[in-house]
């Protein structure tokens, strides 16, 4: 059990736990007030529950297409003071477009793990090939210009290397890069991970560099700030 500030996360039988780019797409994801939120892949519900305490208004689905996680997530979602707002759909993001064709949303988000972790072996490049082939996030992009809102965003957290796949994609499926957030682990360290924002208007692009750590096991200021609401540890 992971406890937060204003709600807890069981973790039992998910097999992608509770980590940093979840929390810090949670914390950062979305401006202004989307009232109609959904959570792709949503594991154990954390970024859709960090969302439910952002925006105090919004309705939010999660989809999770793991039978045991969705499980979980669910249960989490029902012991949340949040329950009246969250739904959890037990199947893949097109499967859900599928039964719900005139869902629009005000904000997508999206925490691939699957696709996060197996790019961690040697063979990255290989395994880069192999997913842009695969035409996931051709079809995560794709669905995510056709069911935002006209003034929605899409935000996603990405390894580097994937990133810059995504970042075509979305200039194919004609939509604009709003935000690009690079992530740090300390203030020298090369980026190990961005956040892209994007969605149907062409405004000026924004770059933000955010780092974790100011030294070894000490969190940096803006860490801290981003997450005091959420983590019990601040």
């Amino acid at each position: 059990m992971f406890r937060f500030k204003q709600f807890s996360v069981d973790q039992t039988g998910c097999a992608m736990k509770i980590n940093t780019d979840g929390v810090l797409l949670g914390a950062m994801a979305g401006e202004g007030e989307p009232l109609n939120i959904l959570d792709i892949g949503t594991g154990t519900g954390v970024i859709a529950l960090m969302l439910a305490q952002r925006f105090t208004n919004a309705i939010i689905d999660a989809v999770e297409i793991d039978e045991q996680a969705a499980i979980t997530a669910k249960d989490n979602f029902s012991n949340s003071p949040f329950k009246n707002r969250l739904a959890l759909y037990a199947k893949g993001f097109e499967e859900f477009f599928e039964d719900h064709p005139e869902k629009r949303f005000d904000l997508i988000v999206s925490n691939p793990p699957f696709y996060i972790n197996s790019l961690q072996s040697p063979g990255i490049k290989t395994n880069l090939a192999k997913h842009a082939a695969d035409g996931f996030f051709e079809r995560l992009v794709s669905t995510v210009a056709t069911q935002l809102t006209e003034q929605g965003t899409g935000w996603l957290i990405l390894p580097v290397d994937t990133s810059e796949l995504v970042k075509d994609l979305i200039k194919q499926h004609g939509l604009f890069l709003k935000k690009i957030i690079t992530i740090h682990s300390f203030k020298e360290d090369a980026a190990h991970r961005e956040i892209l924002a994007f969605g149907k208007s062409d405004e000026p692009l924004t770059a933000d560099k955010f780092i974790i750590y100011s030294e070894p096991k000490v969190y940096t200021e803006m860490y801290c700030e981003l997450l005091k609401d959420f983590l019990i540890i601040f």
